[in-house]
């Protein structure tokens, strides 16, 4: 299944002179005319709004999709950390993310709601492992997505390369490494996308609420 997946930033990364829009007003706008895409957060953060907040907008897209919706939770870092600071908004140490974040998945994923973490850090990864959710790896080898993939679902997201055959053999790599999901950077038309699929011989549809391992990359 296709899918279409918004980050949450006050600013781009790296970019504090240009704006951001904010995701969940994006994404209930794309949900009015969504065929079988589904939609998600890649990455919603804890500590940007309360948490019950986050919980409820998460909510509300799932009864938008009809259930295609994928929440995409980080904890941030220090990259992010800038924006918190900038606005005001408290920035606890990296532990007091991590517990909210799990406690915000766990209550996400009782409610039957697709959640994923965004890990990096081995006690992360162990937050994602422990719920039973998929754990979502930024732009790292097909080897690593390999490692993890054995011990539960793995997504990938990341940037393909420009030449197609390279992003078709990365692709086809993540697949055979046992990525249930490759989510790359908007390229201005999906044409490129397509064709690096094409290239290394991966279908791009998929049953989005199919059990993980079922179905190609989306």
């Amino acid at each position: 299944m296709h899918g279409c997946f918004c980050y949450d930033h006050l600013w781009p990364l790296g970019s504090p002179g240009r704006p951001a829009l904010a995701p969940f007003p994006l994404l209930a706008l794309l949900a009015r005319h969504r065929r079988r895409v589904v939609l998600g957060t890649l990455v919603a953060r804890v500590g940007l709004t309360p948490d019950d907040v986050l919980e409820a907008e998460v909510a509300t897209m799932v009864g938008l999709t009809g259930g295609a919706f994928v929440a995409g939770l980080g904890t941030g870092d220090a990259k992010s950390a800038p924006e918190h600071v900038a606005y005001g908004i408290p920035f606890p140490p990296a532990g007091e993310r991590r517990d909210r974040l799990a406690r915000l998945a766990r209550r996400l994923r009782e409610a039957g709601t697709t959640t994923w973490v965004g890990g990096g850090s081995a006690s992360t990864n162990a937050v994602a492992r422990e719920l039973g959710v998929a754990l979502n790896l930024w732009a790292v080898p097909a080897a690593v997505v390999a490692a993890a993939a054995g011990t539960g679902e793995v997504t990938w997201g990341g940037t393909l390369p420009d030449d197609p055959g390279q992003a078709g053999a990365l692709l086809a790599d993540l697949a055979a490494a046992g990525a249930s999901w490759a989510v790359v950077g908007w390229p201005g038309s999906i044409d490129p996308v397509v064709a690096a699929a094409e290239a290394g011989g991966v279908a791009l549809l998929r049953d989005p609420l199919a059990p993980p391992g079922q179905g190609a990359i989306g």
